[in-house]
C-alpha cells in the first residue's frame, strides 16, 4: 500500500512537471538570441551610445555664432554739450556698433564633422562587440537550460523504472520471493532519486529564470530540446581564421578606432591655425557717421596645438600596436576553440557505443533478476552505471556543444544567428 502511495505521488509530481514544461515557451537558440537583441534591458541601454555619438555630428556642423556688440559714450557734463542741444540729442553720444564673427580655416569644420562621423561608426563596432558578449552569456545560458533539463528527464526515466521495480519486488516480497532486505535496498534506492528528480526540477527553475532575464521577456521561457543548433561552419581553421578577420566586432572596433585617430590627427593639425575674427564696424560719434572694419587673429608663435598633434599621433600609434596585439590573440583563441571542438565531437562518436552498451546490460541483469538468476546488488549495480553513463554522455555533449559555442563566438559568427 504504501509503495502504491509513493507511486501515486510520483505519478501526481510527474503530470505536474509535464504541465509545468509545457507551460513555457520552448525557444531555439536562434530563437533565444534574437529575442535577446531586441529585449535585452542591458542591450537597449547601450544603444544610446550610438544615438549619443550621433548627436556629435550635429554639433560638429554647427558654425560659430556672430557676436554683437555695443559701446556707448554719454557726455555728463552740460557745459560741453551742443549749442541749442540736450543731453539726450545724438550731437551729445558716441556709439560704437560692432559685428564679428569667427572663420573656421584649414577645413576645420570638414575635419570636426568627419571626426565626429568615424566615432559614429566606432560606436557602432562597439555595441556590436556588446552583443557579441551578449549573446555568448545568452548561448550558455540556453544551453545550461538545455542540460539540466536533459538530467530531469535521465533521473525521471530513472525514478519511473525504480519505481516499477519496486512495485514488482513490493508483490514478490509478500509472496516470499525475495528477502525484506531486497526490496529496502529497492526502497532506498527510489527515495535516492526523488531527492535528485526534486533537485533538477529546481535547477531548471532557477536557469530557465535567470534566461528569462538574459532575454528580456515577460513570459516564462525554456530551451527547445529537440534543437542541436549545429549551423553551418567552415571546414578548416584557416577559413575560420577569415571569417574571424571580417566577423569578429572586437577586431573591427580597433579598425574602427584607427580611422578615428587618423581623423583626430587631421583635424589637430588645421587647429594649429588661429581662427580669424571678422566683422563690420559703424560708429556714429556727435552726429558724425563712422563705417570700418574688423579683423582680429592669435599670432601663432608660442601655441601651435603641438601637445594635441603629438598625443594625437602617440594614440594611433598605440591603436595600431593594440591591434597588431589582437589579432594574434585571436588566432590563439580560434586554435584552441577549434582543436576543443574537434575533439569533443570525437569525444560524442565514443560515447554512441557506452549508451548501447549500458543499456543492454541493464536490461539483460533486469531480466535475469526478474527470474530470479541473479541478485538485487547487480541490478542495483547495473542501474547506477546506467544511470552514470547516461549523465556522462549528456555531460560530454554539454562540452561538446560548449566547444561549438565558443567557435562561433571567437569567430564572431554568433552574431550573424542573431540576424
Amino acid at each position: 500500500m504504501q509503495i502504491q502511495k509513493q507511486q501515486f505521488i510520483f505519478l501526481l509530481f510527474s503530470l505536474g512537471l509535464c504541465f509545468h514544461i509545457q507551460a513555457q515557451e520552448n525557444c531555439t537558440l536562434q530563437k533565444a538570441l534574437q529575442t535577446a537583441r531586441s529585449n535585452n534591458p542591458f542591450l537597449k541601454t547601450e544603444q544610446l551610445n550610438v544615438k549619443i555619438a550621433e548627436s556629435d555630428i550635429v554639433t560638429a556642423k554647427l558654425r560659430p555664432n556672430p557676436s554683437l556688440n555695443n559701446q556707448t559714450l554719454q557726455l555728463m557734463q552740460s557745459s560741453g554739450f551742443h549749442e541749442n542741444t540736450q543731453w539726450h540729442d545724438k550731437q551729445n553720444r558716441q556709439v560704437w556698433w560692432q559685428l564679428t564673427k569667427p572663420f573656421q580655416i584649414a577645413g576645420q569644420r570638414k575635419n570636426k564633422i568627419e571626426l565626429a562621423g568615424k566615432n559614429v561608426l566606432f560606436a557602432e563596432k562597439n555595441y556590436s562587440e556588446t552583443e557579441r558578449n551578449l549573446f555568448f552569456d545568452v548561448a550558455n545560458k540556453w544551453l545550461e537550460v538545455w542540460t539540466v533539463k536533459r538530467r530531469l528527464e535521465i533521473i525521471s526515466t530513472a525514478k519511473s523504472n525504480i519505481d516499477s521495480l519496486l512495485f514488482t519486488n513490493q508483490n514478490r516480497y509478500k509472496n516470499l520471493v525475495i528477502t525484506q532486505t531486497d526490496l529496502y535496498r529497492t526502497e532506498l534506492l527510489s527515495k535516492q532519486y526523488d531527492i535528485q528528480l526534486k533537485t533538477a526540477f529546481q535547477e531548471v527553475n532557477n536557469h530557465q529564470s535567470e534566461l528569462k532575464l538574459l532575454l528580456g521577456t515577460q513570459e516564462n521561457v525554456s530551451a527547445d530540446m529537440s534543437d542541436d543548433f549545429l549551423f553551418a561552419m567552415p571546414n578548416t581553421i584557416d577559413d575560420l581564421f577569415v571569417k574571424a578577420f571580417q566577423n569578429r566586432s572586437d577586431l573591427q572596433s580597433v579598425k574602427s578606432l584607427i580611422d578615428v585617430s587618423d581623423s583626430n590627427i587631421k583635424l589637430q593639425k588645421s587647429l594649429s591655425f588661429p581662427q580669424p575674427e571678422l566683422g563690420v564696424i559703424w560708429n556714429p560719434q556727435n552726429a558724425v557717421q563712422y563705417f570700418g572694419v574688423y579683423a582680429n587673429i592669435d599670432l601663432p608663435i608660442f601655441n601651435r596645438n603641438q601637445g594635441e598633434i603629438k598625443k594625437s599621433v602617440l594614440v594611433k600609434n598605440q591603436v595600431e600596436n593594440q591591434l597588431s596585439a589582437l589579432e594574434v590573440k585571436v588566432r590563439t583563441e580560434i586554435k584552441i576553440a577549434y582543436e576543443n571542438y574537434e575533439r569533443q565531437k570525437q569525444n560524442i562518436a565514443n560515447f554512441e557505443s557506452l549508451l548501447k552498451q549500458s543499456k543492454t546490460i541493464l536490461d539483460n541483469v533486469k531480466y535475469s533478476y526478474l527470474k530470479g538468476g541473479t541478485t538485487i546488488v547487480d541490478f542495483l549495480e547495473a542501474q547506477r552505471s546506467w544511470l552514470e553513463t547516461q549523465q556522462q554522455y549528456y555531460d560530454t555533449m554539454q562540452s561538446y556543444k560548449q566547444s561549438y559555442i565558443q567557435l562561433l563566438y571567437t569567430t564572431g559568427l554568433i552574431n550573424q544567428l542573431a540576424l
